[in-house]
């Protein structure tokens, strides 16, 4: 089953094809980062007027980068939500118009669950698909969340943030220290300047909120604005690295703490944050010590992309789910529990 696939849920234009939920035959992608990086942060009118222009060339690219016409196309999905409603709108329009046009049965695609999704993909060499349960942490812009996943749709949360999600932490303490936006790619070449033999000037408070598998970011962006405003601050290198590696502190005692805890077959890293090097390196070593396996996908794909999009509607679509071409976007959507 060949899945066309959207994604239009913020800052990002993605269009894909995927084959039966895992083999990316074609992803193509456009970026708003440089657009927003003057305003520091996403705005939404502009993100919508910049879906609307990048809509019809990305799924052109993707179209001829697989070599493939319309006829080989089974279906259509898109993102319905969570993400910004003027965004949402644009792809979640232009996928209901080509599966009317075509005939073709559309699926409206939580986009949680396809960052999960991502950990399915493969586009060269084929990788064993991850095995149930499965823990994975969800980890983006708007959400840090540990999720059990007993089989396909069914999920549990574990825990998630009470406050700042981990990229919204990123991207504040980037402001803070005066980088640009994204602050999540910005801290880790910061933090990379600081040099790994030299002690940090710097301890970063932890929130652990012992007893529980849930987050909390908003202390530590509290602190460093507070650090930040004091004659002769620490080197924003310094501060970046002490900031970055309390995150990964957190996530990975944390994430390694929960699969031990539901006895979980896997780990599975997914969102934006997934790219960072530190967060990879620090629970691939921690779960090799209690003999868990982990995975991530590629940096391209833990991103907002299309092909995560194309990948989960294959497991709604293969069920015989289909969507009416009445779903409205929601822009507030939750994982589905149960």
């Amino acid at each position: 089953m060949l899945i066309l696939g959207i994604e239009s849920s913020c800052d990002e234009t993605g269009v894909a094809l995927v084959r039966d939920g895992r083999v990316v035959i074609s992803n193509a992608l456009a970026s708003q980062a440089e657009v927003h990086a003057r305003y520091g942060g996403v705005v939404p009118e502009v993100a919508a007027r910049q879906q609307l222009a990048a809509s019809i060339p990305v799924l052109d690219l993707a179209l001829e980068r697989a070599g493939l016409g319309w006829a080989a196309i089974d279906g259509v999905a898109a993102t319905y939500g969570p993400g910004l409603a003027g965004p949402l709108l644009v792809g979640l329009t232009m996928a209901k118009s080509i599966a009317f046009a075509r005939g073709l049965p559309f699926i409206g695609v939580n986009h949680l669950e396809a960052h999960i999704y991502a950990n399915w993909l493969y586009a060269d060499e084929p990788t064993p698909a991850p095995q149930f349960p499965l823990l994975s942490l969800l980890v983006s812009g708007a959400h840090s969340e540990l999720i059990v996943i007993q089989a396909h749709g069914h999920y549990q949360l574990l825990g998630q943030t009470l406050d700042d999600a981990a990229g919204e932490a990123f991207d504040k303490v980037a402001r803070i220290l005066g980088l640009s936006y994204p602050g999540g790619p910005s801290i880790q070449r910061a933090a990379a300047a600081w040099p790994a033999d030299q002690p940090l000037p710097l301890q970063v408070p932890r929130a652990w909120l012992r007893g529980t598998h849930d987050f909390s970011f908003s202390g530590v962006k509290t602190f460093l604005y507070n650090l930040m405003q004091k004659p002769n601050p620490p080197p924003v290198a310094a501060v970046a690295a002490a900031f970055q590696a309390a995150v990964v502190d957190v996530l990975a005692t944390k994430t390694v703490a929960a699969a031990r805890a539901v006895g979980a077959a896997e780990v599975a890293l997914a969102g934006g944050v997934a790219a960072n090097v530190a967060l990879r390196e620090r629970l691939e070593r921690d779960l090799r010590r209690h003999h868990i396996p982990f995975r991530y996908p590629p940096i391209a794909w833990c991103t907002d992309n299309a092909a995560m999009i194309a990948g989960a509607a294959y497991y709604h679509l293969s069920q015989g789910e289909r969507a009416d071409l009445t779903l409205d976007v929601q822009p507030s959507l939750a994982l589905p529990l149960g």
